[in-house]
């Protein structure tokens, strides 16, 4: 099974974490931004990250993505059975990918992908202004919904966690943490799902690659 895309995309690095935790080998081959094979158009005509080919099945959007691996796979259950924890994990994996994304989305899209990426200068009003007005409510949030075990779901790992903790690696290429003083779980969160193998490998590549050190 290939997935295509770059693991700096938290949609990427979620889809590969969740295949991880479930045991399942995805070759990553490098698509994206105008690049990539065929193979990657073929299977997401509009270009986006993450595409996904299993054989002659091909597949973009990381939800549908997993949503398949998760079918093809069932255990580990990362996606719930009990009705109401079903639901709320979804519920946070479309708050991380739409919510979060698109606020952390401006601060790392102005401040890394337009000068290392696209050789260009980004609009750093609007990231400044997403750190300052928008990404506080989104951890106020957070802070609120992590129980005492760490976990958002049942008390143990889900999707949920996978999804939220993603986009908090691409804070960290941009040199931004959550305030642990006024974040503890949040911060502990991230910390603690960002460690895990699932996340680890990919985590390290990117500061390698990026020549960017842990703030």
């Amino acid at each position: 099974m290939k997935l295509y895309g770059n693991s700096a995309s938290p949609y990427v690095r979620k889809t590969l974490a969740f295949a991880a935790e479930k045991g399942m080998a995805l070759e990553l081959v490098a698509a994206g931004m105008g690049g990539g094979p065929p193979e990657f158009r073929l299977a997401s005509p509009f270009g986006k990250m993450p595409a996904f080919q299993d054989g002659d099945f091909m597949l973009a959007d990381s939800t549908a993505i997993i949503t398949y691996l998760d079918a093809v796979q069932p255990e580990p259950y990362l996606i719930p059975t009990e009705p109401k924890a079903r639901a709320r994990t979804i519920w946070f994996e479309e708050f991380a990918d739409t919510m979060m994304v698109a606020t952390i989305g401006k601060m790392f899209f102005n401040r890394f992908v337009a000068p290392r990426v696209m050789g260009r200068e980004g609009d750093l009003a609007a990231a400044d202004a997403a750190e300052a007005t928008e990404l506080p409510p989104i951890l106020d949030y957070l802070e609120g919904q992590i129980p005492a075990s760490g976990f958002l779901i049942e008390d143990r790992l889900t999707l949920a966690d996978l999804a939220v903790a993603s986009p908090f690696q691409n804070l960290a290429l941009i040199g931004v943490k959550p305030d642990a003083a006024r974040y503890p779980k949040v911060a502990a969160h991230a910390a603690a799902i960002l460690a895990r193998p699932s996340f680890a490998g990919w985590c390290e590549q990117e500061f390698r690659m990026f020549g960017v050190e842990r703030a």
